[in-house]
């Protein structure tokens, strides 16, 4: 081969790359670090508390916590079956009594196929057909026109689409058809922008059913909707580098990483994501156990799409818990509460330690009288559902923000006002 055949060679090469979402190796440190933040979220082990996404998250990783991590399967497993097949308990163990919703069942069910377990038997039936009921009470609220909303989300539709796939259970067409149909006409997947955490898990629930090839008849539409998300996630990268922002970021490239796109430098957009992740992680934005579980595998080359046949044989590098060293007195700070939504509009000066999250100004507030709120425990974390005794109605949120009109992507427990900050409490619509 001649000079000009070599250069043309490694052209091509280039170029094939550049259609291949890759994440090079990332320092084995940093990733250590992030690894041991979800550490103390193990420790919580009721009901409410537990998060499979943590455990989906480190077997997907190159990180793992030994017997810790299998003490955790065992109690996810066990208050799991307890709950969802209906056993009784007494008052001490009142946690029992709420099932999980849709979205922590089809986790579950995830975190079960990280273990190298399929769903079977009659337990295993029963936790299928729970989601399966799930789904199909979700199909009936979008309604036979599709002009209705799922009573949870579009995201935890596709995420139980996802969860039964890697167990390689079959839904009907109808159940996948309402995802292809809010894809296809995306402002079914808006809440006033696009929401590509939304659109990636349907495109990771999408490219489990097409490699398992479990909807035949939908084939082709499912193919198509694949490529119409990539698009949609690709053009909604920022400057910064992120896919939306960065929280959604990580969702985005677990379905881009399992994509080739001829003629679209896919290769340099995910390079550009994971720099701004690297530089966001450094800066400590991640903090949330989901968000965590969702990055780690990424940090790994895997997916949740990878659950349809996991490597549980791989090695991994057992994480050692931080010793906390006692830190100095911290100054104090002062963040303005203001909640304009009611009547009369609330506004009070709240006095808190450096370094203390936005749910630490909520109860000095209500500690001092004069402020309440209500929150409803999530996946996520407290999710805010009432101020001022005013509760959040349908299709209404809390909405968070620093002034003057900035919204906050972090959680109240996870966001750290700085001094002399205002924040609002705004009830808002989507």
């Amino acid at each position: 081969m001649g000079h000009l055949g070599v250069l043309l060679f490694l052209l091509g090469g280039l170029g094939a790359l550049a259609d291949i979402c890759e994440i090079p190796q990332v320092d084995s440190k940093l990733v250590e670090r992030l690894g041991q933040r979800l550490l103390p979220w193990m420790d919580w082990l009721s009901l409410e508390h537990l998060n499979p996404s943590i455990y989906v998250g480190l077997r997907l990783s190159s990180l793992q916590a030994g017997a810790r991590e299998a003490f955790y399967l065992h109690i996810l497993k066990l208050s799991y079956q307890r709950s969802l097949l209906g056993l009784t308990f007494n008052d001490d163990n009142s946690d029992y009594q709420d099932k999980p919703s849709m979205g922590q069942l089809a986790l579950y069910l995830l975190a079960l196929r990280a273990n190298c377990e399929l769903v079977e038997g009659r337990k295993g039936d029963r936790l299928v057909s729970q989601l399966k009921r799930f789904l199909e009470d979700e199909k009936k609220a979008i309604g036979h026109n599709n002009k209705g909303q799922p009573h949870t989300s579009y995201y935890q539709y596709g995420l139980g689409i996802l969860a039964l796939c890697v167990h390689q259970k079959r839904l009907h067409d109808s159940v996948v058809g309402k995802l292809l149909y809010a894809v296809e006409h995306e402002q079914h997947l808006h809440q006033g922008h696009l929401s590509v955490d939304t659109v990636a898990m349907a495109g990771l629930a999408f490219t489990c059913l097409e490699y398992s090839n479990l909807n035949p008849n939908r084939k082709h539409q499912i193919t198509r909707a694949i490529e119409n998300i990539r698009e949609k996630i690709l053009k909604a990268q920022t400057p910064e580098g992120y896919f939306g922002n960065v929280y959604s970021t990580p969702l985005a490239l677990q379905l881009l990483m399992k994509s080739s796109m001829p003629g679209v430098e896919l290769g340099t957009a995910c390079l550009k994501a994971r720099a701004a992740l690297l530089a966001s992680v450094q800066d400590g934005a991640f903090q949330n156990a989901l968000m965590i579980s969702q990055l780690l595998p990424v940090l790994n080359g895997k997916s949740y799409v990878d659950l349809i046949s996991p490597d549980c044989e791989a090695p991994r590098v057992m994480l050692e818990p931080v010793v906390e060293t006692p830190s100095p007195p911290q100054e104090v700070i002062r963040v303005v509460l203001k909640v304009p939504s009611v009547s009369p509009p609330y506004i009070n000066s709240i006095s808190v330690p450096a370094g203390s999250s936005l749910e630490d100004v909520l109860k000095k507030a209500q500690k001092l009288r004069g402020f309440m709120y209500g929150t409803q425990n999530t996946l996520s974390g407290p999710f805010l559902t009432s101020v001022m005794g005013k509760e959040s109605g349908e299709r209404e949120f809390w909405q968070l923000l620093r002034a003057p009109d900035t919204p906050l992507l972090q959680g109240i427990a996870e966001y750290t006002p700085k001094d002399g900050e205002t924040i609002e409490l705004r009830l808002a619509t989507w």
